[in-house]
């Protein structure tokens, strides 16, 4: 026999709560892996709870950053068509995912400046980075010695002029 239909409103006592609070995401995750698998979707699905705990799903063949991003570019595509206005900024979504290219290669060559990650650079990438680096210590060197020239001078200005 089936039950009746349940009222919806906040459950007061914090046990029962917590309890059907529980239950329920746990049949969430499985609904949504359920439609992922039978109707070959990607899904994504996210719940905090009361106390701020995150809870995710996403569908196997997608990590949810690709799926987040996914769903930002169509609602933005969607808002651009319905508001004008917003067309002039209709590259943004293109021009973020150049910036992030540009700033992970950024990351990259600072960490290899650093010698980290340098196992699967080649022997021709690694003399590039060390002459990279000879280049750029010897900038450093001229620098530091025109400081001390200029320092020098003038000490020895001061002392002239006591």
């Amino acid at each position: 026999m089936g039950r009746g239909p349940v009222q919806l409103r906040r459950i007061e006592n914090k046990i029962n709560r917590q309890v059907t609070f529980s239950k329920r995401r746990s049949g969430l995750l499985k609904k949504a892996h359920e439609i992922s698998v039978l109707c070959d979707a990607e899904v994504a699905l996210i719940v905090f709870s009361t106390k701020g705990k995150l809870y995710e799903y996403s569908s196997q063949d997608s990590s949810m950053d690709v799926i987040l991003e996914r769903y930002q570019r169509y609602s933005f595509e969607e808002r651009a068509v319905l508001d004008p206005s917003i067309g002039n900024q209709a590259n943004w979504g293109d021009e973020y995912g150049s910036l992030k290219i540009k700033l992970d290669a950024l990351q990259k060559s600072q960490r290899q400046l650093l010698g980290e990650q340098l196992d699967p650079l080649t022997t021709k990438e690694l003399q590039q980075l060390e002459q990279q680096l000879d280049s750029s210590l010897k900038h450093i060197r001229s620098r530091k010695n025109q400081l001390l020239f200029e320092s020098i001078s003038e000490l020895q200005k001061k002392r002239r002029s006591h």
